[in-house]
């Protein structure tokens, strides 16, 4: 199929969408132009209302005027002098027209022709004809008043140019600059305040494009007012403080594991560097079967850190799980070097994932048992809301300031290194982790019979 460079090229360099700024300013902008139209439109209507308001006033009064000579027999005949341009005709008996105003000499009466009656009827509905004669285009309001006189009934109409709806040019001319006038002071002063308040935001955008893996310890600027946009900036620096912790602590672990693996694979790679160099040696079985140790020993360490991947990622099932049967499970599982003894009234039921619940007794189970002396005791019970699980050795114990540093990864204390030859560092730390996973904890705390030897005390929620 061809390509059409072109087409590729304009689709790369499609400019971007327009900003807050300039969005804001458009609509500020089409909003204002819209109200301030409105108001216009409003102004209009009003200012037209007035100006036929004034013309019909003009209309009565000088019809009632001439209405009142007519009526006392004062109104002469031909031409009638209003003082103005005002447009007045009256009709005689006859039909025809009696007196006129200067502007309406030579006009045809008012409702005349084929369309009189339809413009009578114009005339007496609204007030206003676009049918009648008179000076001026356009329509025209009239004013109609009928009196007896001696010689016969005589109606007086009286007209005027119905009024423009800007009749005033400098209105006008302001009215209609007005609006754009607004609409660009608005915009104006909206793009100058959304630049100034969106000013500490671009500040925080330059930084945090700058801020990279290797130099985490930067933030972003607060600006002094107490707005939105500082605690933007609050939860911006609270969250490269995580991360730069979070950063942090995977370093340290990743040193860590890097360290836990490199031992077991110097063993390894020492017992097969021997193997190789004499496979004809007597103790190749003793070779053999300290190479499996250091593969057990891998396996612990991929087998723990894939359990706190799991963790991590919260992959775990809910389901209820009888603590007590899964204890005894444990427990039996495999030979240990000390007594271990469990205790329980009847089932103690969690929900929960199994296989994480499992590992987390293993881990507690098998740290007693390296540390005890002689006997390890597991007292399951219940409280209201919850399960606790107490494992207790009879072995040398904790020291108060130690017994938080032993929930943290790949830490071994100096005195009870020797009991720890076969622990990976990392078996208190999944077992607390899984612990929180579950809503509960996991303390380290005296034993209650005054006894040496630690206490582990679990609680999870029924």
């Amino acid at each position: 199929m061809p390509r059409f460079p072109g087409r590729q090229w304009w689709r790369r360099r499609s400019p971007p969408p327009p900003g807050i700024r300039v969005r804001l300013t458009l609509f500020v902008v089409l909003c204002t132009a819209i109200l301030a139209g409105a108001l216009c439109t409003v102004m209009v209507l009003l200012f037209h209302q007035r100006a036929l308001d004034a013309a019909e006033q003009a209309l009565d009064q000088q019809g009632r005027r001439v209405l009142a000579q007519a009526a006392t027999g004062t109104l002469p005949g031909g031409l009638i002098y209003t003082g103005g341009r005002e447009l007045v005709q009256v009709i005689g008996p006859d039909g025809g027209v009696y007196a006129a105003s200067a502007p309406m000499l030579g006009y045809p009466p008012v409702p005349s022709g084929p369309d009189a009656a339809v413009i009578e009827r114009d005339i007496r509905r609204d007030g206003r004809s676009c049918r009648v004669r008179a000076p001026g285009d356009g329509c025209h309001l009239v004013t109609e008043y009928r009196t007896q006189t001696v010689g016969g009934p005589v109606t007086v109409y009286a007209l005027a140019r119905v009024p423009d709806l800007l009749p005033d040019p400098a209105l006008a001319a302001l009215l209609l600059l007005g609006v754009p006038l607004l609409a660009g002071l608005a915009g104006a002063g909206t793009c100058l305040t959304a630049g100034r308040a969106l000013r500490p935001v671009e500040r925080i955008r330059a930084e945090l494009d700058e801020i990279t893996a290797t130099d985490l310890e930067r933030r972003v600027p607060v600006p002094p007012q107490h707005d939105e946009i500082r605690r933007l900036a609050d939860s911006v620096n609270a969250t490269l403080d995580r991360l730069e912790a979070a950063v942090a602590k995977q370093r340290g672990f990743v040193s860590d594991v890097s360290h836990e693996l490199r031992t077991p694979l110097t063993g390894l790679r020492m017992e097969l560097e021997l193997a190789l160099a004499d496979p004809e040696a007597d103790d190749l079985r003793e070779t053999l079967a300290a190479t499996l140790r250091n593969a057990d020993r891998l396996q612990a360490v991929l087998e723990d850190l894939f359990a706190l991947v799991r963790l991590d990622t919260h992959q775990m099932g809910s389901e209820p799980v009888d603590l007590h049967e899964l204890t005894d499970t444990e427990v039996l599982r495999r030979p240990r070097r000390s007594r271990v003894r469990v205790e329980a009234d009847g089932p103690v039921v969690v929900h929960g994932g199994r296989a994480e619940l499992a590992r987390l007794l293993t881990n507690l189970i098998d740290n007693a048992d390296r540390h005890a002396e002689s006997t390890v005791s597991i007292r399951l019970s219940t409280e209201p809301g919850e399960v606790v699980v107490e494992v207790v050795d009879d072995g040398p114990g904790i020291a108060p300031e130690d017994r938080g540093r032993v929930f943290e990864r790949f830490t071994r204390l100096a005195e009870g290194r020797h009991h720890d030859a076969g622990s990976t560092g990392l078996g208190l730390a999944i077992s607390r982790d899984i612990a929180a996973a579950h809503g509960g904890s996991l303390i380290l705390t005296d034993r209650l019979d005054g006894e040496r030897g630690a206490r582990f005390v679990l609680r999870l929620p029924e």
